[in-house]
Parts: C-alpha cells; structure tokens; sequence
C-alpha cells in the first residue's frame, strides 16, 4: 500500500501520519509512505511509481486543490490499475470520486470548523470585550491567517470564523470585526507557500507589529488563523513583543486542529482557543476503508455508523472545540 502526504512538515498531518502508521502496523499491513513535500509534480511521480511498483491500494493526501486535475489523474491511474483509492484531508471534489466505484474521500464538513470557531471567537469576545479592545475605541481589530488560496477547508474557515463571529457580536449589540489594515481588499493574509506554516504568520506578524501597535493606538487585538500552525507562528512573534507570556497581556490567538503543541500553549494561557479535528479519528476512519478491503470487500461496506454524504462515497469526521483543560 502506498500512503501520499501533501508534505511532512504540516503539523496537523503529522499527527494523521503518526496515528496512521501505528495503526497500519497493528493490522500487519505493508505500506510505504511518501512525502509530496507541496509538489504535485512530485506526488504524481510518486503516485505513478509506487503503482509501477505493486501498491494494491492508495491512501492520498493530494498537494493541488485549486483545480480536480491532478485528484482525477491520481484516480484514473488507480482506475486503469484496477486498485481502489483514498482521498483523504485535503477535499475533492464529487466527480473525481464518482468516476471510479473503488475511490472514496474521508474529511471534514469544510464550513464547520469555520461556523465552530467564529462562534468561539464571538463568544469569547462578549465576555472579555473591554479587555481585548486595548485602544479602547469600541472596535476589535483583527487578522485573519489563511493557509491556502483555493483549498475548501481554508476558504470555509477564512469567511465563517469571522462572519459568525460577527453575528454573535452583532446580536449583542457589538460593532463587527475591524480588518487590522482598513486599505487591504482581501481581508486575510496567505502562506504564499501553501503549507499553512508557522513561520508565514510568524514572519507576517514582525512585519505588522512595528506599524500596528498599542504605542501607536492601533494595535492588533485578535488574531483567527485556519490552523494551529499559522496561530502558534503568531503566538511566537507576539511573545517576542512581549504579550502571550502566560503571566502579562494576552492577544487572543484562535487557531485549528488542537494539535498536541497548541493545546499546550492554550493551557499555558498563550493562545485562547482551537477546533479540533481529530487526526486518530481521521486515521482510524481511513483505515476502517483499509480493512474492508483487506477483508475482501468493497471501500464502503462497513461505513453505516459513518456520517456519508448522500450519493457520494465521501465520509465526514466531527470537529470539536477545545478551550483548555
């Protein structure tokens, strides 16, 4: 079996990955695991290689989401060698998955985990409004960390984490969320990269924090990120300002994944807040179409007390909020 990461260095995928090879090794299964490192040339490579060289089923992680070429190119390959295929984390779309009865897709509800932390964010601002307002103008000011342009999950978060936060303010009779930088057409910043990196917000955050500061009245009040990498990369560049210390002054930072670092950093009082999306859960999914198939049967014969999409083999993993332990 051949196992396809969009890149190793995504700390969310990591955490799949370890879960996955601890539970692949206990169901005896034979795999070889390959890094994309976010080049699809290479992943199709790899793809393309590990067939030539026997793999009887696929689990991939596709680098390119911007367009279904290269998710329908993987699933043809897999088609013409008559293997079934996995799609995992990173959505495609229902064509690639229709066009091949062995191919099936496990990931999240893309607009949940967006609709969870806008929730979150707005909630938390209600109780701690005058606290985080540090220019005491009545209005939040806010930076939106966006991983990836073109990929679901990243464009759900980016819109809901701030329109529901919105609501919740607004029904309250709160003003909406105030973009840091009132000029910016998009109202967030991307990894050009494409890797949803720490070092991005990291980097993104020494530009913005010399500018928008409390000493100039307009400093940065709330920081939403689409994942727990981009928001520990921003926890960073806040510490060496001198805020998020764990014992001073703290800039809520709301991330996603709850990553084993995040949630550290939340129970040490640095970041506020997190979406959970269950990597074991993701891993123990996947490889549940594994053993179906290992056993003789098709991807989704034991998927019943799965959440399934109607009329596509594509299966949902729940989301969930953590504040701290």
């Amino acid at each position: 079996m051949g196992v396809f990461y969009y890149d190793y260095s995504d700390v969310y995928i990591s955490s799949v990955r370890s879960s996955m090879d601890e539970q692949l090794k206990a169901m005896g299964v034979n795999y070889t695991n390959y890094d994309g490192a976010g080049n699809q040339a290479q992943q199709t490579d790899q793809i393309n290689t590990a067939i030539s060289n026997g793999a009887n089923l696929l689990i991939v992680n596709i680098v390119e989401t911007s367009s279904p070429d290269s998710a329908q190119q993987a699933c043809d390959a897999a088609k013409n060698a008559g293997i079934p295929i996995i799609f995992f984390n990173r959505e495609v779309s229902d064509d690639v998955v229709n066009s091949y009865e062995k191919c099936a897709f496990v990931g999240t509800n893309a607009p949940e985990a967006g609709h969870m932390q806008g929730q979150m964010v707005g909630e938390y601002l209600l109780e701690n409004y005058d606290t985080v307002d540090l220019n005491g103008d009545g209005v939040i000011s806010y930076v939106m960390f966006k991983g990836q342009e073109g990929n679901a999950e990243a464009e759900a978060r980016t819109q809901f984490g701030v329109e529901d936060a919105n609501a919740v303010l607004t029904a309250a009779g709160k003003p909406e969320l105030a973009y840091y930088n009132a000029s910016a057409t998009d109202k967030y910043l991307v990894d050009q990269g494409g890797k949803w990196s720490a070092q991005a917000a990291n980097d993104y955050m020494a530009t913005i924090l010399p500018e928008y500061s409390e000493a100039n009245g307009n400093m940065v009040e709330l920081i939403i990120c689409n994942n727990d990498g981009m928001a520990e990369g921003a926890v960073s560049a806040l510490q060496g300002a001198g805020y998020n210390t764990g014992d001073g002054k703290t800039i809520p930072v709301f991330g996603v994944d709850a990553t084993d670092s995040a949630k550290q950093l939340i129970n040490e009082g640095k970041m506020t807040g997190t979406i959970k999306q269950d990597a074991e859960g993701m891993a123990s999914t996947i490889l549940n179409l594994v053993s179906s198939v290992q056993g003789g049967g098709e991807l989704m014969d034991n998927t019943s007390s799965f959440n399934v999409d109607e009329g596509v083999a594509k299966i949902r993993v729940p989301y969930a909020t953590y504040t701290g332990e």
